[in-house]
């Protein structure tokens, strides 16, 4: 069901069969930004991821009109409207539902979704599952700032336990959601964590995400400055090396009484489980246990939509005649009324 002419270079490598540049052409972050202005507020980390986006895009060597964002609802989901590719500001927790359908309907897409807290992990939560479980072909940016920003203040999905907001004047009594150990529970195919002030390792963990085929997850780490200002700061700055752990292929982690050299490839995900369960995800990060940063799984399996093209190709090709002819017939095969 590609829309790719047989005669246009494609980059196999990534979230889709894209057309790629054409030969000894170039782009610039430049090329990727919008007319509109950027409206966060002073100080947001949504400047920086932006910036990060902007900077790796060209590298991905694809036209514009083949790269789409799609937001749900929140401050990071204006994203799109500074990105020059095409892009939906969408309706909220819905993102990655109508992500799974332009990925599997258009090929020739690279499908990325910008989504936070409250918008992937509360009214969003189920689509964010079945899109991670179904490994469908979309790179999904989670900006994590642990605070509802856009509606003013409001504790989210991932706030901490007795966190004081306008919603809970008395402290929050829900249990927080750990992103990537929800991610990995869904047995996602790729999954990582990043900080907006990083910027190197920002940008290297969305190259990757953007490289991979299937579902990408990538969980980042966003100061609010206005309602949650600071919640990062014990991972942040000089002193970060104290609790950080910076996770590469073969680097040796403990967890309990056990030591182990992590290996993002492996397909079974009880030790990446198990990292993502190293500090206490209801706390501030970085006040109790090491905060892991960077790719916790990266495996490859079937992803949905090629699975989709595979079966629509198989049931067209098993009709003989015209396309007019095999989806008249298509159409009308099986259990079928006549209505006089």
């Amino acid at each position: 069901m590609t829309i790719v002419d047989i005669d246009t270079p494609v980059l196999r490598s990534g979230t889709a069969l894209v057309p790629a540049l054409a030969e000894g052409a170039t782009q610039t972050a430049k090329d990727f930004s919008s007319d509109q202005e950027v409206r966060w507020c002073p100080g947001c980390g949504d400047y920086a991821v932006l910036k990060a986006v902007q900077s790796f895009l060209p590298d991905l060597g694809l036209r514009r009109e083949n790269i789409v964002f799609v937001s749900g609802i929140g401050c990071s989901s204006r994203f799109p409207y500074y990105l020059d590719t095409f892009g939906m500001h969408s309706i909220h927790g819905r993102a990655p539902s109508i992500a799974t359908g332009l990925a599997t309907a258009r090929e020739d897409l690279s499908v990325f979704v910008i989504t936070g807290d409250g918008d992937a992990l509360s009214i969003g939560g189920n689509h964010l599952i079945h899109a991670l479980r179904r490994n469908v072909n979309m790179t999904i940016l989670l900006f994590n700032n642990r605070i509802y920003g856009l509606t003013k203040g409001q504790y989210s999905p991932t706030s901490e336990t007795d966190k004081i907001t306008k919603t809970s004047p008395l402290g929050s009594i829900d249990h927080p959601f750990n992103p990537v150990s929800l991610a990995l529970g869904a047995e996602a195919s790729f999954v990582a964590r990043t900080i907006d002030s990083d910027r190197k390792h920002l940008t290297s963990v969305l190259a990757a995400a953007a490289a991979h085929r299937g579902t990408s997850l990538v969980e980042i780490y966003q100061n609010c400055p206005i309602f949650n200002d600071g919640a990062f700061d014990a991972i942040k700055g000089p002193d970060a090396g104290e609790t950080l752990l910076r996770l590469e292929p073969g680097v040796e982690v403990t967890v309990g009484n056990r030591t182990w050299a992590h290996d993002p490839n492996d397909p079974d995900p009880a030790d990446q489980f198990a990292l993502s369960r190293l500090s206490d995800h209801n706390a501030r990060p970085g006040t109790a246990g090491k905060v892991p940063i960077g790719i916790f799984r990266q495996v490859q399996r079937p992803a949905y939509d090629d699975l989709a093209r595979a079966q629509v190709a198989q049931a067209a090709a098993s009709v003989e005649g015209s396309r007019a002819d095999r989806l008249t017939a298509l159409i009308n095969s099986g259990d079928t009324w006549t209505v006089w």
